[in-house]
Protein backbone atom coordinates (compact mmCIF):
# COMPACT_ATOMS: atom_id res chain seq x y z
CA UNK A 1 0.00 0.00 0.00
CA UNK A 2 1.27 3.48 -0.81
CA UNK A 3 2.61 5.70 1.93
CA UNK A 4 -0.34 7.96 2.65
CA UNK A 5 1.27 11.06 4.05
CA UNK A 6 4.10 9.36 5.96
CA UNK A 7 2.08 9.25 9.16
CA UNK A 8 0.21 12.54 8.57
CA UNK A 9 -3.53 12.73 8.92
CA UNK A 10 -5.40 11.89 5.70
CA UNK A 11 -8.16 14.42 4.91
CA UNK A 12 -10.76 11.69 4.42
CA UNK A 13 -10.45 10.93 8.12
CA UNK A 14 -11.72 14.37 9.10
CA UNK A 15 -14.39 15.41 6.60
CA UNK A 16 -17.65 14.28 5.11
CA UNK A 17 -19.05 15.31 1.73
CA UNK A 18 -22.10 17.60 2.06
CA UNK A 19 -25.35 16.00 0.97
CA UNK A 20 -25.93 18.55 -1.78
CA UNK A 21 -22.71 17.54 -3.59
CA UNK A 22 -23.44 14.77 -6.09
CA UNK A 23 -20.54 12.39 -6.62
CA UNK A 24 -19.89 8.73 -7.40
CA UNK A 25 -18.79 6.20 -4.82
CA UNK A 26 -15.90 3.97 -5.97
CA UNK A 27 -18.28 1.07 -6.69
CA UNK A 28 -20.68 3.22 -8.68
CA UNK A 29 -17.83 4.80 -10.62
CA UNK A 30 -16.65 1.31 -11.56
CA UNK A 31 -20.18 0.35 -12.65
CA UNK A 32 -20.36 3.40 -14.90
CA UNK A 33 -16.95 2.69 -16.43
CA UNK A 34 -18.05 -0.88 -17.13
CA UNK A 35 -21.26 0.39 -18.74
CA UNK A 36 -19.22 2.51 -21.15
CA UNK A 37 -16.91 -0.39 -21.96
CA UNK A 38 -19.82 -2.73 -22.70
CA UNK A 39 -21.51 -0.07 -24.83
CA UNK A 40 -18.35 0.42 -26.89
CA UNK A 41 -17.87 -3.31 -27.41
CA UNK A 42 -21.47 -3.69 -28.60
CA UNK A 43 -20.85 -1.41 -31.61
CA UNK A 44 -21.80 -3.11 -34.88
CA UNK A 45 -20.15 -0.94 -37.54
CA UNK A 46 -16.77 0.74 -37.91
CA UNK A 47 -18.36 4.18 -37.78
CA UNK A 48 -20.29 3.31 -34.63
CA UNK A 49 -17.20 1.76 -33.06
CA UNK A 50 -15.13 4.89 -33.71
CA UNK A 51 -17.76 7.21 -32.26
CA UNK A 52 -18.28 5.11 -29.16
CA UNK A 53 -14.57 4.77 -28.53
CA UNK A 54 -14.15 8.55 -28.69
CA UNK A 55 -17.02 9.10 -26.26
CA UNK A 56 -15.74 6.48 -23.85
CA UNK A 57 -12.30 8.11 -23.84
CA UNK A 58 -13.92 11.51 -23.31
CA UNK A 59 -15.76 10.07 -20.31
CA UNK A 60 -12.53 8.60 -18.90
CA UNK A 61 -10.73 11.89 -19.44
CA UNK A 62 -13.38 13.79 -17.46
CA UNK A 63 -13.43 11.02 -14.86
CA UNK A 64 -9.66 11.08 -14.26
CA UNK A 65 -8.96 14.81 -14.52
CA UNK A 66 -12.02 16.61 -13.15
CA UNK A 67 -12.01 18.81 -16.24
CA UNK A 68 -15.00 20.91 -17.20
CA UNK A 69 -16.90 19.53 -20.17
CA UNK A 70 -16.20 22.66 -22.22
CA UNK A 71 -12.46 22.35 -21.57
CA UNK A 72 -12.40 18.74 -22.75
CA UNK A 73 -14.50 19.42 -25.86
CA UNK A 74 -12.09 22.14 -27.00
CA UNK A 75 -8.95 20.04 -26.61
CA UNK A 76 -6.55 19.67 -29.50
CA UNK A 77 -4.96 16.36 -28.59
CA UNK A 78 -1.97 17.02 -30.88
CA UNK A 79 -1.13 20.17 -28.95
CA UNK A 80 -2.69 19.83 -25.50
CA UNK A 81 -1.73 16.26 -24.61
CA UNK A 82 1.71 15.02 -23.61
CA UNK A 83 1.17 11.29 -23.28
CA UNK A 84 4.87 10.53 -22.96
CA UNK A 85 4.97 12.55 -19.74
CA UNK A 86 1.41 11.60 -18.77
CA UNK A 87 -0.38 14.94 -18.66
CA UNK A 88 -3.01 17.07 -20.38
CA UNK A 89 -3.01 20.87 -20.59
CA UNK A 90 -6.43 22.31 -19.79
CA UNK A 91 -7.91 25.79 -19.80
CA UNK A 92 -6.73 29.00 -21.39
CA UNK A 93 -4.60 32.01 -20.51
CA UNK A 94 -4.30 32.48 -16.73
CA UNK A 95 -6.39 29.36 -16.03
CA UNK A 96 -4.05 27.18 -18.13
CA UNK A 97 -2.90 24.20 -16.10
CA UNK A 98 -1.25 20.80 -16.48
CA UNK A 99 -3.16 17.83 -15.03
CA UNK A 100 -1.60 14.35 -14.63
CA UNK A 101 -3.08 11.41 -16.51
CA UNK A 102 -2.87 7.82 -15.19
CA UNK A 103 -0.71 5.53 -17.30
CA UNK A 104 -3.55 3.09 -18.20
CA UNK A 105 -5.50 5.98 -19.72
CA UNK A 106 -2.39 7.20 -21.55
CA UNK A 107 -2.01 3.75 -23.09
CA UNK A 108 -5.64 3.74 -24.25
CA UNK A 109 -5.28 7.22 -25.73
CA UNK A 110 -2.07 6.33 -27.57
CA UNK A 111 -3.71 3.25 -29.02
CA UNK A 112 -6.75 5.23 -30.14
CA UNK A 113 -4.78 8.13 -31.65
CA UNK A 114 -2.54 5.75 -33.61
CA UNK A 115 -5.33 3.53 -34.94
CA UNK A 116 -6.55 3.80 -38.55
CA UNK A 117 -9.99 4.73 -37.22
CA UNK A 118 -8.58 8.03 -35.91
CA UNK A 119 -7.65 9.17 -39.44
CA UNK A 120 -9.10 12.58 -40.20
CA UNK A 121 -9.68 13.41 -36.51
CA UNK A 122 -6.27 14.93 -35.80
CA UNK A 123 -6.72 17.88 -33.48
CA UNK A 124 -10.46 17.34 -32.99
CA UNK A 125 -10.70 13.85 -31.50
CA UNK A 126 -12.80 15.11 -28.57
CA UNK A 127 -14.90 17.66 -30.46
CA UNK A 128 -18.56 16.78 -29.86
CA UNK A 129 -21.81 18.67 -29.36
CA UNK A 130 -22.16 19.07 -25.56
CA UNK A 131 -25.86 18.22 -25.64
CA UNK A 132 -25.14 14.96 -27.43
CA UNK A 133 -22.41 14.11 -24.92
CA UNK A 134 -24.77 14.63 -22.01
CA UNK A 135 -27.47 12.44 -23.60
CA UNK A 136 -24.95 9.62 -24.13
CA UNK A 137 -23.65 9.92 -20.57
CA UNK A 138 -27.17 9.90 -19.10
CA UNK A 139 -28.04 6.79 -21.14
CA UNK A 140 -25.00 4.95 -19.84
CA UNK A 141 -25.99 5.74 -16.25
CA UNK A 142 -29.51 4.45 -16.83
CA UNK A 143 -28.15 1.29 -18.46
CA UNK A 144 -26.53 0.25 -15.19
CA UNK A 145 -29.35 1.38 -12.92
CA UNK A 146 -27.90 4.72 -11.82
CA UNK A 147 -29.65 8.06 -11.69
CA UNK A 148 -29.01 10.13 -14.83
CA UNK A 149 -27.28 12.97 -13.01
CA UNK A 150 -24.64 10.60 -11.61
CA UNK A 151 -23.10 10.56 -15.09
CA UNK A 152 -23.28 14.33 -15.56
CA UNK A 153 -19.91 16.03 -16.23
CA UNK A 154 -20.36 18.07 -13.06
CA UNK A 155 -20.77 14.87 -11.03
CA UNK A 156 -17.58 13.45 -12.56
CA UNK A 157 -15.78 16.65 -11.60
CA UNK A 158 -17.08 16.41 -8.03
CA UNK A 159 -16.05 12.75 -7.90
CA UNK A 160 -12.48 13.54 -8.87
CA UNK A 161 -12.28 16.33 -6.29
CA UNK A 162 -13.52 14.06 -3.50
CA UNK A 163 -11.10 11.29 -4.56
CA UNK A 164 -8.13 13.64 -4.47
CA UNK A 165 -9.06 15.05 -1.07
CA UNK A 166 -9.60 11.58 0.38
CA UNK A 167 -6.22 10.49 -0.99
CA UNK A 168 -4.51 13.20 1.06
CA UNK A 169 -3.95 15.73 -1.73
CA UNK A 170 -3.79 19.24 -0.19
CA UNK A 171 -6.76 21.51 -0.80
CA UNK A 172 -4.64 24.05 -2.68
CA UNK A 173 -3.43 21.37 -5.09
CA UNK A 174 -6.97 20.15 -5.71
CA UNK A 175 -7.93 23.75 -6.46
CA UNK A 176 -5.17 23.97 -9.06
CA UNK A 177 -6.07 20.62 -10.64
CA UNK A 178 -9.70 21.69 -10.99
CA UNK A 179 -8.72 25.11 -12.27
CA UNK A 180 -10.62 26.97 -9.55
CA UNK A 181 -9.66 30.48 -8.57
CA UNK A 182 -10.37 30.13 -4.87
CA UNK A 183 -10.00 27.47 -2.21
CA UNK A 184 -13.42 28.61 -0.96
CA UNK A 185 -14.94 26.91 -4.00
CA UNK A 186 -12.99 23.70 -3.45
CA UNK A 187 -13.92 23.68 0.23
CA UNK A 188 -17.56 23.03 -0.69
CA UNK A 189 -16.56 19.36 -1.03
CA UNK A 190 -15.58 19.17 2.65
CA UNK A 191 -17.61 19.29 5.82
CA UNK A 192 -15.70 18.72 9.03
CA UNK A 193 -17.42 16.50 11.53
CA UNK A 194 -16.14 17.93 14.80
CA UNK A 195 -14.27 14.79 15.85
CA UNK A 196 -12.34 14.99 19.10
CA UNK A 197 -8.59 15.51 19.22
CA UNK A 198 -8.11 12.11 20.82
CA UNK A 199 -9.78 10.40 17.84
CA UNK A 200 -7.58 12.30 15.40
CA UNK A 201 -4.48 11.25 17.31
CA UNK A 202 -5.66 7.66 17.20
CA UNK A 203 -5.91 7.91 13.43
CA UNK A 204 -2.40 9.28 13.16
CA UNK A 205 -1.31 6.26 15.17
CA UNK A 206 -2.97 3.96 12.62
CA UNK A 207 -0.64 5.27 9.90
CA UNK A 208 2.36 4.45 12.08
CA UNK A 209 0.92 1.03 12.87
CA UNK A 210 0.41 0.28 9.18
CA UNK A 211 4.08 1.03 8.51
CA UNK A 212 5.24 -1.27 11.30
CA UNK A 213 3.28 -4.38 10.33
CA UNK A 214 4.89 -7.20 8.33
CA UNK A 215 1.60 -8.03 6.60
CA UNK A 216 1.75 -7.27 2.86
CA UNK A 217 -1.96 -6.41 2.74
CA UNK A 218 -2.82 -3.40 4.89
CA UNK A 219 -6.09 -1.46 4.75
CA UNK A 220 -6.53 1.70 6.81
CA UNK A 221 -10.15 2.74 7.27
CA UNK A 222 -13.08 2.96 9.62
CA UNK A 223 -15.68 0.53 10.94
CA UNK A 224 -19.06 0.74 9.20
CA UNK A 225 -21.01 -2.12 10.78
CA UNK A 226 -20.75 -4.64 13.64
CA UNK A 227 -22.83 -7.81 14.00
CA UNK A 228 -22.33 -10.16 16.94
CA UNK A 229 -23.63 -13.19 18.71
CA UNK A 230 -22.53 -14.60 22.05
CA UNK A 231 -19.10 -15.73 20.81
CA UNK A 232 -18.10 -14.15 17.49
CA UNK A 233 -18.52 -10.80 15.75
CA UNK A 234 -18.57 -9.74 12.13
CA UNK A 235 -16.90 -6.35 11.66
CA UNK A 236 -17.24 -4.53 8.36
CA UNK A 237 -15.04 -1.58 7.43
CA UNK A 238 -14.36 0.70 4.50
CA UNK A 239 -10.79 1.58 3.57
CA UNK A 240 -9.53 5.01 2.55
CA UNK A 241 -9.67 3.89 -1.08
CA UNK A 242 -13.28 2.71 -0.68
CA UNK A 243 -12.61 -1.04 -0.43
CA UNK A 244 -15.08 -2.94 1.75
CA UNK A 245 -13.50 -5.47 4.13
CA UNK A 246 -15.22 -8.03 6.36
CA UNK A 247 -13.48 -9.51 9.41
CA UNK A 248 -14.59 -12.16 11.89
CA UNK A 249 -13.18 -11.82 15.40
CA UNK A 250 -14.17 -12.95 18.88
CA UNK A 251 -16.55 -10.85 20.95
CA UNK A 252 -13.76 -10.58 23.52
CA UNK A 253 -11.52 -8.95 20.90
CA UNK A 254 -14.39 -6.72 19.79
CA UNK A 255 -14.78 -5.43 23.34
CA UNK A 256 -11.07 -4.99 24.02
CA UNK A 257 -10.58 -3.04 20.79
CA UNK A 258 -13.75 -1.03 21.46
CA UNK A 259 -14.86 -1.45 17.85
CA UNK A 260 -18.05 0.25 16.73
CA UNK A 261 -19.19 2.16 13.64
CA UNK A 262 -16.96 5.15 12.96
CA UNK A 263 -13.92 3.88 14.85
CA UNK A 264 -10.66 4.02 12.83
CA UNK A 265 -9.02 0.66 12.28
CA UNK A 266 -6.24 -1.12 10.40
CA UNK A 267 -6.99 -4.47 8.75
CA UNK A 268 -4.06 -6.69 7.82
CA UNK A 269 -3.88 -9.99 5.96
CA UNK A 270 -0.77 -12.08 5.44
CA UNK A 271 0.00 -12.74 1.78
CA UNK A 272 -0.07 -16.58 2.13
CA UNK A 273 -3.72 -16.26 3.23
CA UNK A 274 -4.72 -14.47 0.03
CA UNK A 275 -5.85 -16.40 -3.06
CA UNK A 276 -5.55 -14.98 -6.54
CA UNK A 277 -7.70 -16.03 -9.51
CA UNK A 278 -8.03 -14.87 -13.07
CA UNK A 279 -10.32 -11.86 -13.44
CA UNK A 280 -13.84 -13.11 -14.04
CA UNK A 281 -12.79 -16.66 -13.27
CA UNK A 282 -15.44 -19.11 -12.17
CA UNK A 283 -15.24 -21.46 -9.24
CA UNK A 284 -16.71 -21.52 -5.77
CA UNK A 285 -15.06 -19.64 -2.97
CA UNK A 286 -16.01 -18.97 0.63
CA UNK A 287 -13.86 -15.84 0.67
CA UNK A 288 -16.01 -12.82 1.51
CA UNK A 289 -13.33 -10.30 0.63
CA UNK A 290 -12.45 -9.76 -3.04
CA UNK A 291 -10.30 -7.03 -4.55
CA UNK A 292 -10.03 -6.71 -8.33
CA UNK A 293 -6.55 -5.47 -9.23
CA UNK A 294 -4.05 -5.23 -12.05
CA UNK A 295 -0.95 -7.40 -11.59
CA UNK A 296 1.99 -5.03 -11.10
CA UNK A 297 4.71 -7.60 -10.47
CA UNK A 298 5.26 -11.36 -10.48
CA UNK A 299 8.23 -12.79 -8.56
CA UNK A 300 8.86 -16.53 -8.54
CA UNK A 301 11.11 -19.09 -6.91
CA UNK A 302 11.09 -22.84 -7.39
CA UNK A 303 8.55 -23.11 -4.58
CA UNK A 304 6.49 -19.92 -4.42
CA UNK A 305 5.19 -17.12 -6.62
CA UNK A 306 4.38 -13.66 -5.28
CA UNK A 307 1.71 -11.63 -7.09
CA UNK A 308 1.47 -7.91 -6.33
CA UNK A 309 -1.47 -5.92 -7.62
CA UNK A 310 -3.03 -2.46 -7.62
CA UNK A 311 -6.77 -1.84 -7.81
CA UNK A 312 -8.28 0.92 -9.93
CA UNK A 313 -8.80 2.87 -6.69
CA UNK A 314 -5.13 2.58 -5.69
CA UNK A 315 -5.42 -0.30 -3.20
CA UNK A 316 -2.26 -2.43 -3.09
CA UNK A 317 -2.67 -6.19 -2.60
CA UNK A 318 -0.32 -9.16 -2.49
CA UNK A 319 -0.70 -12.95 -2.62
CA UNK A 320 1.69 -15.89 -2.26
CA UNK A 321 0.79 -19.07 -4.11
CA UNK A 322 2.64 -22.27 -4.90
CA UNK A 323 4.77 -22.33 -8.02
CA UNK A 324 2.60 -25.14 -9.37
CA UNK A 325 -0.55 -23.13 -8.78
CA UNK A 326 0.99 -20.10 -10.46
CA UNK A 327 1.82 -22.22 -13.49
CA UNK A 328 -1.82 -23.18 -13.82
CA UNK A 329 -2.96 -19.58 -13.44
CA UNK A 330 -0.62 -18.23 -16.06
CA UNK A 331 -1.05 -14.65 -14.83
CA UNK A 332 1.46 -12.05 -15.98
CA UNK A 333 2.22 -8.42 -15.22
CA UNK A 334 -0.51 -6.24 -16.70
CA UNK A 335 -3.23 -8.88 -16.35
CA UNK A 336 -6.26 -8.22 -14.15
CA UNK A 337 -7.03 -10.66 -11.36
CA UNK A 338 -9.16 -11.03 -8.26
CA UNK A 339 -7.44 -11.25 -4.87
CA UNK A 340 -9.59 -13.12 -2.36
CA UNK A 341 -9.29 -13.70 1.37
CA UNK A 342 -11.60 -14.99 4.12
CA UNK A 343 -13.02 -12.83 6.87
CA UNK A 344 -11.35 -15.13 9.39
CA UNK A 345 -7.94 -14.27 7.88
CA UNK A 346 -8.29 -10.56 8.65
CA UNK A 347 -6.50 -9.18 11.72
CA UNK A 348 -7.82 -5.90 13.11
CA UNK A 349 -5.79 -3.33 14.99
CA UNK A 350 -6.59 0.03 16.53
CA UNK A 351 -4.78 2.59 18.67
Amino acid sequence: MGNEGNGRLAPNQTFEVPEQVRYLSPSRAEELEQAFAEWRMAARTATERRSRQRLELLFLLLRRTGARLGEALHLDETRDMDLENGCVHLGRDRSRRSVPLPEPLCRELRRAFQSPEAAGLEGCFFHFDPGYVRRVFYARAESCGLARDLAAPRTLRNTRAVELLRSGVPLAVVRDVLGQSSTDLTAVYQRYSGETASTLVRRLGLDDLAERTSARNTFIGRVTQVERDGVMAMVRLISRQGTSIAAVITVESLMSLDLRPGVPVVATIKAPLVDVVEDGGAGRSSAQNRVRAEITSVRSTEVLTEYSGLSSDGEAVCALVSAAGAGELGLEQGDWAEFRFKALSVVLNTV
